[in-house]
């Protein structure tokens, strides 16, 4: 039986292995989630995003639906650009969706979402220029100015995780070397504890044991839970992390200079084997260190849920815009 409530809305994480449905009250509450595997093809993700909201709204009556989706989108998000673990190329997926499902449908950038659902929910509330980081696969990055999201001219600002910081390091998905993603991200962080393995007295790591058992069971999550049991690999694989975090978040200090810096995404739920680090790391290597006030810089308050509490606000929001005399401007303005 649907449960009535005039402040529900769906918000959908898209990612590029699977697919995060859940009904979102105002107050960012998870009510209901649904997941499944992320299809390869554009016809099929469609028709299981249609499925997952059709299966809410047996159990809920919902207002809208938000999208997170990780790719470049146009600057009014009406059209995903190019997603590169998706299979939309150009596609007005908000508004194609909109008219299979009956609903109002808006779209918005993961990393984006992830940072409204902060602001308004979790570790960014009391920020005013703010940079919400997501290390997960890759790295994903929202910014707020003054409460605001920022896209760029163009919409696709800003790629973070693309900074060098090694040069002719790492290769890069994108074409380039030395990515800072390549060293912060899950998969960075799997490459990290491969080469300490390789050139390191590892005969008394339980996580050297398990790779040569199973070469393919490495992941992220697995070298986090290695380094909280203390395995000497997995903790300086955290250390080379918190190096490069630090280093990168100083580069982005210098030319953003925010008062907030949030570090959201899988590997933010694990913030506490590397913060402290890279929070060091961060301050020696700012410029102007020691004269200049410096970002608090804080770990995500909603983990992984972050991109569907988010998509289901920004839903929530336009709704509001939509419907208020002469509309609003502001996706992510404060209320």
């Amino acid at each position: 039986m649907s449960t009535h409530s005039p402040d529900l809305t769906i918000g959908i994480d898209i990612g590029g292995t699977s697919v995060r449905a859940s009904v979102v009250d105002n107050r960012g509450g998870m009510l209901d989630t649904l997941r499944a595997a992320t299809p390869p093809t554009a016809t099929a993700l469609e028709h299981c995003l249609d499925r997952l909201v059709a299966e809410l709204r047996d159990r809920w009556t919902v207002q809208a639906v938000g999208l997170a989706i990780a790719g470049f989108l146009s600057p009014d998000c009406s059209t995903v650009r190019f997603a590169p673990h998706l299979a939309w190329r150009e596609a007005a997926v908000a508004a194609e969706m909109s008219e299979r499902v009956g609903l109002p449908v808006f779209a918005e950038h993961d990393a984006n979402s992830a940072a409204v659902a902060e602001l308004h929910f979790g570790a960014a509330a009391r920020g005013h220029n703010t940079l919400v980081m997501a290390l997960g696969t890759g790295i994903g990055a929202g910014m707020l100015m003054g409460g605001q999201i920022y896209r760029g001219s163009y919409g696709v600002a800003p790629e973070f995780g693309h900074l060098v910081v090694v040069p002719d390091g790492r290769p890069c998905d994108c074409g380039k070397r030395g990515c800072l993603e390549r060293y912060c991200s899950g998969t960075g962080l799997v490459d990290t504890a491969v080469e300490l393995l390789a050139r390191e007295d590892a005969s008394h790591s339980l996580l050297a044991a398990e790779s040569m058992a199973d070469p393919g069971s490495l992941t992220g999550r697995r070298v986090a839970a290695a380094a909280a049991d203390g395995d000497h690999v997995a903790v300086a694989a955290f250390a080379d992390l918190a190096r490069w975090l630090g280093q990168g978040m100083a580069m982005i200090a210098d030319v953003f200079d925010p008062d907030l810096i949030v570090i959201a995404g899988g590997l933010g739920t694990a913030s506490g084997l590397y913060l402290d680090e890279a929070r060091e790391h961060y301050a020696r290597m700012v410029t102007g260190a020691g004269h200049r006030q410096l970002a608090r810089i804080r770990s995500t308050q909603l983990g992984e849920s972050a991109g569907v509490i988010g998509a289901a606000q920004v839903a929530r929001m336009r709704m509001a815009e939509e419907s208020a005399p002469g509309g609003r401007a502001a996706v992510a303005e404060v209320e």
